[in-house]
């Protein structure tokens, strides 16, 4: 399977993280009425950490006569985790950006590395667009900004986001400013050193692109770093600043995270001769075949060991369990909202259950057979 910059298919058996968003103002800016959800849109993209169900609870206001009842409001912080139509997420993009034009990477190599350390499959065209996309994203500063005050034409007021994206550990990181009303990147710098002064810089320069716009600020968003906190209260002390949602959840479960982690090392601990348990169903099966065809011609040995396997259905019941719980054990998928470790716990109990109905059936076999 091929992503590219356009819908496309998902295996069946795709893993997907859930990511659910809502709104963080559900206040109609039109009447003032509570906007209640009135459908939900799904999207799915990769990210470096594996691959993403997004859902973005869509609002709308429930007074018909309100001009804000046939308009649906999206999640803020969408386009902070993937920008519409892409199929890739932010550190992915930057991911590919970071390789193009700093290692000056050949597009079918980045497409290669992707693939084996990422097991992400982009197109060499879909890759060729997210280059053109980034180059683009940088050069904006350098563009004339007449077409960022159409873009906000007709907009009372603007929410401003900073984020810092690091494409890999060691290297510059670049800061990205967005408008999240309009979902549009105002401009992106990479920074050697993100010191107060140099933040603060971004963001006052923020500040006189609102300026030109004529657009009042009503909100900032970050994960509130010491340098985002200081330079957003000094360019604008009466703006307020909020937690980015998702960093928020992260940094909350950050605890649960490691003690999930914790649990997932004593389970692992506890569940152990997984491999012994198979080698003992395979050598007696092993020694069956043998005595079977000990006086059998050698033509006839395969059905021998066929015929062996077929009379011990018991041991499949036990490789197939042995399989479940190892891939139980080996299933590290989930999040701050699905835990892996928890997640764990619980197929392996939902094995143990079966295997005691299991037991319990035999054993009621066998007394309704005596």
């Amino acid at each position: 399977m091929a992503v590219d910059i356009m819908p496309h298919i998902w295996p069946e058996d795709t893993d997907f993280a859930l990511w659910e968003l809502d709104a963080f103002d559900r206040d109609c800016p039109h009447c003032g009425h509570r906007m209640y959800i009135c459908d939900h849109r799904h999207r799915h993209f990769f990210t470096l950490d594996g691959p993403v169900h997004l859902v973005c609870k869509l609002n709308h206001c429930p007074d018909p006569r309100c001009p804000g009842h046939t308009k649906t409001k999206s999640p803020e912080i969408e386009p902070t985790i993937a920008l519409p139509g892409w199929g890739i997420g932010w550190d992915v993009f930057c991911w590919i950006g970071h390789r193009r034009f700093s290692r000056h990477w050949s597009i079918p190599q980045i497409r290669g590395e992707l693939h084996d350390t990422f097991a992400i499959d982009l197109t060499e065209r879909g890759i060729a667009k997210y280059i053109r996309r980034y180059q683009t994203m940088l050069a904006a500063r350098q563009q004339d900004p007449e077409a960022l005050r159409q873009h906000s034409h007709g907009v009372d007021s603007i929410i401003l986001s900073i984020d810092g994206l690091q494409p890999e550990k060691g290297h510059e990181t670049l800061y990205v400013v967005r408008e999240l009303t309009g979902k549009r990147v105002w401009f992106a710098e990479p920074l050697l050193s993100a010191t107060a002064d140099e933040v603060r810089r971004l963001i006052k320069k923020a500040k006189g692109w609102a300026a030109s716009f004529g657009k009042p600020v009503a909100l900032w968003i970050s994960d509130k770093q010491d340098a985002f906190v200081t330079g957003i209260a000094a360019e604008f002390p009466d703006v307020p600043h909020r937690y980015c949602a998702n960093h928020f959840l992260r940094d909350l479960a950050k605890p649960v995270l490691e003690a999930d982690s914790h649990a997932k090392v004593q389970m692992r601990k506890k569940v152990r001769g997984l491999r012994g348990i198979e080698r003992s169903v395979l050598e007696r099966r092993q020694e069956s075949a043998s005595e079977r065809s000990s006086a059998t011609p050698t033509a006839a040995v395969v059905a021998e060991v066929e015929a062996a396997v077929e009379d011990d259905p018991a041991g499949d019941v036990v490789l197939d369990y042995c399989a479940a719980v190892r891939g139980v054990l080996n299933n590290d998928q989930g999040g701050p909202l699905h835990p892996p470790g928890l997640q764990m716990a619980e197929a392996l109990d939902e094995v143990r259950q079966s295997i005691q109905r299991g037991l319990a059936a035999k054993k009621g076999g066998s007394r309704r057979s005596n």
